[in-house]
């Protein structure tokens, strides 16, 4: 088995690509060499990507609007009629309108979250009836949410799982962490059973 490299200035690109960092590595490296750390993984790999390329750390980003609506989230007061604008927060104040709305069972998950990001312009009261079908859908035992590709962990544990009922959470961990310090993908793949 290859040994994984050290995350420093002298890593090749292929390096980087072929193994899996965690972030909190990746945040460090950006710190130890002046690189942006906001955001999340994915946007600090492509930055790192980037000064392993170049050599530089000033890498021009598409200016990220900061939101042009001035409505204040956290103070505000809510209603079902309230546009979701693109100064969106979630918040003490959002919570509290939507267990108000919704009832003590309410809690934001990742798919509701991803919705609200990609429909400014709706209503909390549309927004109400997505968070609603969203936990219908978390109700029917054959539903299966979708993982985002930076959440390899998840992506990988639950493909193991799947494909090997009969192992446990343990075994799935066990493989994972000898996979990710190999060269290549980080997807599950029946070959992982032989790792040793």
């Amino acid at each position: 088995m290859e040994n994984r490299p050290n995350l420093d200035r002298n890593i090749s690109l292929a390096d980087f690509n072929d193994f899996y960092w965690l972030k909190e590595e990746l945040v460090v490296f950006c710190k130890r060499v002046g690189i942006s750390t906001s955001g999340g993984k994915i946007e600090i790999t492509d930055r790192i990507r980037h000064y392993i390329l170049t050599g530089k750390t000033d890498r021009i980003e598409a200016a990220k609007s900061k939101g042009k609506s001035k409505f204040d989230w956290s103070k505000e007061k809510l209603t079902l009629k309230t546009e979701i604008t693109d100064s969106y927060k979630n918040g003490e104040n959002v919570r509290r309108f939507f267990i108000q709305e919704i009832g003590s069972h309410f809690a934001f998950n990742v798919i509701f979250m991803k919705w609200i990001k990609e429909n400014i312009g709706k209503t909390l009261g549309d927004a109400i009836i997505e968070w609603n079908r969203i936990n219908e859908l978390k109700k029917d035992k054959d539903y299966v949410s979708e993982i985002d590709p930076q959440f390899e962990y998840n992506r990988y544990m639950r493909a193991f799982l799947v494909d090997n009922p009969e192992l446990s959470s343990k075994d799935a961990m066990r493989h994972w962490k000898l996979k990710r310090s190999q060269r290549g993908t980080n997807e599950y793949e029946r070959a992982d059973l032989e790792m040793k």
